[in-house]
């Protein structure tokens, strides 16, 4: 009995040895234990508080949450933690983990430097430390894991140039992702001796130089993304023989020249996106015969010229198609109908022209998938067909900018069972009639956009079912009639424009429910009343205006009002209110009985004095519009009714000097303030002047009949035999002059871009938008004029000429400032268009360089031009006004790059010869691509 009891018991003692030796750790387990646990100490924010509820000594190592071991030997084979909220550092500890495989700490806010350690993983075959904020140069240590196979630190913050012997140690890579980083130095063409890669990211780096012709070797690669860099050069011919690549990123980069023929023979290839480059040529006439696979092509904001080849319809499993922002010719092609799969097509930008029936529309009807559609920016000059109604899943329609003519057809009432359409955009062209009543019944559409058109009617009390509309904008039509108060039963509301038309009555108390209002224009209209007190719930109004019509009352004061200025509420002559807003103090409103009664003995002759004039005014307005060719971007040509010399004189305090803006040469200007608050600029012509009477008749003949948002205004003039004036916008801001050479004042580099993208859209509707053309002469920064918004306004006119129907070319005695005179025009007289784009070109290199090209450091062997000449695009730094660029920012380089890009350009706007010099329309184009670039980096 005693020998079975002691038998028992030593089974029982043998059995709990056994289980101790199990669930003791190991040596092995224990180095592994004491990694992750430094690991665990590393981490100073767990929401979720994973590891410190989890990892415990007092469990296994193999039962903590994101620790896989391996069933041999019982040590750590997998990390697997992405996507925690995990913050902290790396420790080199975690380099002990020698039997791991797989390490996925990815999108979680890890940061610091990787350790040299974590080279020691020697069985290594994936590592994600994507998606952190990893710092400091790329080691050159985790690319010697012979055992690599998957290697992604996408998304971080890491540094320096990617190592000259890349792949000599890591043969085994199949995944190298090292995209959106702050790598720098070239693409090493060593990389051609990762021979098992499949896919190659490097995109959203500061890399450059050119692609290196040894990534042709790399036959196993199926995608390659090399976009959002700085690379530049041609596109090597080997890449158009990788077989089996699938797809292929270079946008965003500087690359140049013509895209290889053979790049559109690859079989295989899925996606190809070349957008923002500086690609140039035409596309081969067979392009659509050897891609057969061929989902999306990106050609977007480039070079691009020649005409569209019709083979392109072939690619029949073509998703979207891009070729927007480009220089094509030529007519639309009537077979993209062929692209049964299409689903986004750009064409927008371009010089694409079409029949006068848009027949290309008609073919569209067979893409049953197309969603995005647009032809904006390009001379169609064709009438909308009613077949756009029949493309039945559309969500946005651009046709902006195409000149566009006619009544919008009745047919179109298709639209209005189009419940995929979110976006409508057919603004400045030449549209006429009314809104089809089937337009207010797109109860999904987002934005609509109609502006600058010939539109007329009213807007019916149905606008009410737009429910999810966002943005409205039917500014710079002929609408009339009331302003329904059914608008406030669009809950999403933010943009508002219905200015320059011709509205009346009162503004609906409703328009104070739309809460999410950010920006309201009812300006240039003639409505009537108050403007409601119900406006001050707005509390996003940040962009109010009602200017220009004949509204009375008392202005609020509270919400968004107590931050609006007197420019949202100008010639509204029986308005009142707070001293901020220019206005006359509002009277209190009780009054006897003989108050009253003289109170009407004043107002009725007054107002039917008023009254009179009126509609005097109005019939002389709409004489003068008959008189005027439409056109599609100007508003309606009304000559405000002359003002007096005595109004002017109360007005600046008798000229005073405190009161003066500046003197040119023909005149000074003065600050004016009138009665009712109006702050405007008096150009005063001194008539004892030479010249000076022509510089009035000049500048009224063109200011009478130009309208464009980048050109100053003239609000009203006065003359006699002794005075001459001009009443202008006034421009809170001043002169580019001022803020490009005065102490204490600074503009950025998308501040600048903007201006001059200003100046060039006024210059190239001055050259191209109006007939016949009229050429400013005088384009300097003194001439540019800065409203509150800091947009550019060119401004006197007093030499511009006035072409006639044939002329192109003009002889003239009358010279402009020196240094932005193009030599034909300083030399000869010789004055035509290009003169303009010649003295553009000066001043857009002022505005980059801060350098005036009268600048003492220029000589007779040197010029700004010459200068700029030499230094891009490598030395541009050297140029570039020194306070553009702070070394330390981010993509410094990036938009030296796109500095560079302005200042070329505007080298070419000055060349010597006048046939060298673009159009006003290529510099617009060139500018808005720039923009884009610029935009995306800052």
């Amino acid at each position: 009995m005693e020998r079975i009891c002691f038998l028992k018991s030593s089974a029982v003692l043998w059995m709990l040895y056994i289980l101790a030796c199990f669930t003791r750790p190991t040596e092995g387990n224990s180095i592994d234990q004491s990694a992750l646990l430094s690991l665990k100490e590393s981490i100073t924010i767990d929401p979720n508080q994973l590891t410190v509820k989890n990892w415990s000594i007092n469990a296994s190592v193999c039962s903590w949450i994101g620790v896989t071991c391996n069933s041999r030997h019982h040590r750590v084979a997998e990390l697997n933690l992405p996507n925690m909220a995990l913050e902290g550092s790396i420790p080199p500890q975690l380099g002990n983990l020698s039997f791991i495989v797989y390490l996925n700490l990815s999108g979680n806010s890890f940061h610091g430097k990787l350790p040299q350690e974590l080279a020691n993983l020697r069985r290594l075959k994936f590592m994600d430390f994507g998606i952190n904020v990893f710092t400091g140069f790329l080691p050159q240590t985790i690319l010697n894991i012979s055992t690599l196979q998957i290697l992604i630190l996408q998304k971080n913050n890491l540094s320096g140039n990617l190592p000259e012997d890349i792949c000599h140690h890591a043969p085994n890579l199949r995944l190298l992702s090292l995209a959106d980083n702050r790598l720098t130095g070239t693409i090493p063409s060593s990389i051609s001796g990762c021979t098992q890669l499949r896919i190659l990211a490097l995109e959203g780096n500061n890399l450059t130089g050119s692609i290196p012709r040894e990534i042709g070797n790399l036959t196993m690669l199926k995608t390659l993304y090399l976009d959002s860099n700085n690379l530049e050069g041609f596109i090597p011919q080997e890449l158009g023989s990788m077989n089996g690549l699938e797809r292929l990123n270079l946008q965003a980069n500087s690359l140049s020249g013509s895209v290889p023929a053979n790049l559109f023979n690859m079989t295989t290839l899925r996606i190809l996106g070349l957008t923002q480059n500086h690609f140039s040529g035409r596309l081969p006439s067979n392009i659509g015969y050897g891609m057969p696979n061929l989902e999306k092509l990106y050609l977007d904001v480039n070079n691009l010229n020649g005409v569209i080849p019709d083979s392109i319809s072939n690619y029949s499993k073509l998703m979207l198609l891009d070729l927007s922002a480009n220089e094509f010719t030529g007519l639309i092609p009537n077979t993209f109908g062929n692209l049964r799969f299409l689903e986004v097509l750009g064409l927008n930008q371009n010089n694409l022209e079409s029949d006068q029936e848009l027949s290309f529309i008609n073919s569209l009807a067979g893409c049953k998938y197309l969603q995005e559609f647009t032809t904006g920016g390009n001379p169609l000059n064709g009438i909308l067909p009613a077949s756009i109604g029949n493309i039945s899943n559309l969500e946005t329609i651009d046709m902006s900018f195409c000149g566009i003519k006619g009544d919008i057809p009745k047919q179109i009432e298709c639209l209005g069972n189009v419940s995929s359409l979110r976006n409508l955009y057919l603004g400045f062209n030449k549209l006429t009639s009314s809104i089809p009543v089937s337009l207010w019944k797109l109860k999904d559409i987002l934005q609509f956009n109609l502006t600058s058109n010939l539109l007329s009617g009213s807007l019916p009390s149905e606008i009410s079912s737009l429910k999810a509309l966002n943005l409205l904008d039917l500014s710079l039509n002929q609408f009339s009639g009331d302003i329904p108060s059914t608008i406030s039963e669009i809950p999403n509301l933010i943009n508002i424009s219905l200015a320059s038309n011709k509205f009346e009555g009162t503004i609906p108390d409703s328009i104070g429910k739309l809460i999410s209002l950010e920006m309201l224009d009812l300006s240039n209209n003639s409505l009537t009343g108050m403007i409601p007190k119900s406006l001050e719930a707005l509390q996003h109004l940040t962009r109010f205006n009602v200017s220009f019509n004949e509204l009375s009352g008392e202005i609020p004061s509270g919400g968004p009002f107590e931050n609006f200025t007197y420019q949202s509420f100008m010639s509204n002559n029986a308005i009142c209110g707070k001293p901020q807003f220019h206005v006359p103090p509002c009277q209190g409103s009780s009054h006897s009985s003989s108050e009253k009664i003289v109170l009407l003995a004043v107002l009725i002759p007054t107002t039917a004095s008023a009254a009179i004039t009126l509609v005097i005014v109005l019939l002389l307005s709409r004489y003068r519009k008959r008189q005027v060719q439409a056109q599609a971007d100007s508003l309606p040509d009304i000559m405000p009714e002359r003002i007096s010399y005595y109004q002017l004189q109360r007005a600046t305090d008798d000229f005073s000097n405190s009161n003066l803006l500046g003197r040119g040469s023909f005149g000074s200007v003065f600050k004016g303030s009138f009665t009712d608050g109006t702050l405007v600029a008096i150009k005063v012509f001194q008539l004892q002047l030479e010249g000076a009477f022509k510089s009035f008749e000049t500048e009224c003949a063109v200011l009478r009949n130009l309208r464009h948002r980048n050109l100053t205004k003239v609000i009203s003039s006065c003359s006699n035999l002794d005075f001459k004036a001009l009443v202008l916008e006034y421009m809170p801001n001043g002169s580019l002059e001022k803020w490009m050479h005065s102490n204490g004042h600074f503009l950025d580099i998308v501040q600048r871009l903007n201006i001059m993208t200003d100046v060039a859209c006024a210059v190239k509707y001055l050259h191209h938008g109006y007939s016949p053309p009229v050429v400013h002469c005088d384009l300097k920064p003194s001439n540019i004029l800065l409203d509150q918004d800091m947009v550019g306004h060119v401004s006197d006119f007093g030499i511009a000429k006035l072409f006639g129907e044939e002329e192109t070319l003009r002889h003239t005695m009358t010279l402009a400032t020196l240094g932005y005179i193009a030599p034909e025009y300083g030399a000869e007289g010789l004055v035509s268009t290009s003169c303009d784009v010649y003295s553009y070109g000066i001043l857009l290199m002022e505005t980059f360089t801060r350098r005036r090209p009268t600048d003492e450091m220029f000589s007779e062997d040197s010029s700004l031009r010459s200068w700029i000449a030499n230094s891009i695009p490598h030395a541009i730094d050297r140029v570039v006004d020194a306070n553009l660029i702070s070394p330390e920012e981010k993509n410094v380089s990036r938009k030296l790059n796109c500095i560079s890009s302005i200042t070329e350009m505007a080298v070419n706007c000055s060349a010597e010869s006048p046939g060298n010099r673009p159009s006003m329309k290529d510099v617009v184009a060139s500018l808005q691509k720039i923009k884009v670039q610029l935009l995306a980096y800052s």
